[in-house]
């Protein structure tokens, strides 16, 4: 093996293995903090997952180009394509329904969608499964078996004329996609341009997911526009297009947006960068949303019950919170290092009838509160 040849294989791989790593990662933070919980957050762990798997499929690439070119069965020619193929629509497919889920979701005045978790695991699903499909379509198919002056010189065995309805198809989506990005920023700005304190909230948190989201857009854009024109070019023109002395280039370039994506994660958003030091750095002290401060737009204030014997007094803080979406109840106790000690007599059975009783009468929704305040003043 040439030297030259080793050293590019040994940097492709350590970048596919951190491609693969950090995209992972972001997984694990969406599924361990609480506060991702969300169909946009699933929809971006899923872009992650084809992000991971494009990884993968660089690698692959990667031990099955340059000199071992030649070695390669026809099988092996179509799952190598394959691969590429079914990453890149995958993102497509998940950047598009992340622009719907957006779009549905700003235009009807909400931060998160209501959509269900079945329906986003549908989604999912069906994802993936038009990402399979397109990327068996050369190998079952539209080849140019049959007609070798059809072939294409970037992808051989690639029908010239599937080049040009790839591409085309790709482009097109990425336009559709800026175009109703685009136009969901001018909403959002125009919307909450006027300085009411009972907005200000709901817009920041709006604008920056949004940024986020549109950052992650324009990388996927710009890394793939190029190798898509490349692609739409060798369909068009064939050997005069020359688009082979550009195929490596538009490549690594390609292989670089599933690097970008865990680097705007973690320079934009400030809950997926403590996520991200909490996964790596003291995994032991639990995640961001599952211990959070209280925010006073959608947390209760806090009531406390306090023991006190001679010196010593104890407080147990019932912490009641209330999510916009869901509005379920939970509460945190702190403060209390020995429920089973406390002085002044308290037994085991005393102290969780305390427990129970607070977090009976402050932890039910609203609605409860309420009905019970009308039988119990």
């Amino acid at each position: 093996m040439d030297p030259r040849d080793s050293v590019v294989l040994g940097l492709g791989l350590a970048v596919c293995i951190i491609v693969v790593l950090a995209n992972l990662m972001v997984m694990i933070a969406i599924f361990m903090n609480r506060r991702f919980h969300f169909p946009i957050y699933y929809l971006l762990s899923n872009m992650a997952a084809a992000d991971m798997f494009a990884g993968i499929a660089y690698a692959n690439l990667m031990m099955n180009t340059g000199p071992w070119t030649s070695r390669l069965t026809k099988e092996q020619w179509y799952i190598r394509g394959a691969l590429i193929d079914i990453s890149l629509t995958a993102s497509v497919a998940n950047l598009l329904a992340v622009a719907v889920e957006r779009h549905q979701t700003i235009m009807t005045m909400q931060l998160h969608s209501k959509m269900s978790k079945r329906r986003v695991l549908l989604l999912i699903v069906c994802i993936w499964v038009v990402s399979i499909f397109m990327g068996l379509v050369p190998s079952t198919f539209w080849n140019c078996e049959c007609d070798l002056n059809d072939c294409s010189t970037v992808a051989p065995l690639y029908s010239r004329k599937f080049l040009i309805f790839w591409a085309v198809l790709n482009l097109l989506t990425f336009f559709i996609m800026v175009a109703m990005y685009a136009r969901i920023l001018y909403y959002v700005r125009s919307r909450y341009s006027s300085p009411h304190t009972s907005e200000m909230n709901h817009s920041q948190a709006v604008l920056n997911l949004m940024k986020t989201i549109f950052m992650v857009l324009g990388a996927f854009v710009i890394c793939w526009t190029p190798g898509l024109v490349i692609l739409l070019l060798d369909g068009l023109l064939g050997k005069d297009g020359h688009a082979n002395i550009y195929e490596k280039f538009c490549l690594v370039i390609a292989e670089c947006n599933s690097l970008v994506n865990p680097i705007i994660y973690t320079l934009h958003d400030e809950e997926m960068r403590s996520t991200f030091k909490s996964i790596l750095c003291c995994p032991c002290r639990g995640y961001p949303g599952q211990q959070r401060a209280l925010s006073p737009v959608v947390d209760s204030p806090s009531p406390e019950v306090v023991f006190q014997s001679g010196q010593t007094t104890q407080k147990l803080h019932f912490m009641v919170s209330f999510p916009t979406v869901s509005h379920i109840s939970c509460f945190r106790v702190t403060h209390c290092h020995n429920f089973t000690e406390l002085e002044g007599g308290l037994t085991t059975s005393e102290l969780a009838f305390f427990f129970l009783f607070f977090n009976w009468k402050y932890s039910l929704p609203y609605r409860c509160q309420q009905w019970l305040a009308r039988l119990w003043p």
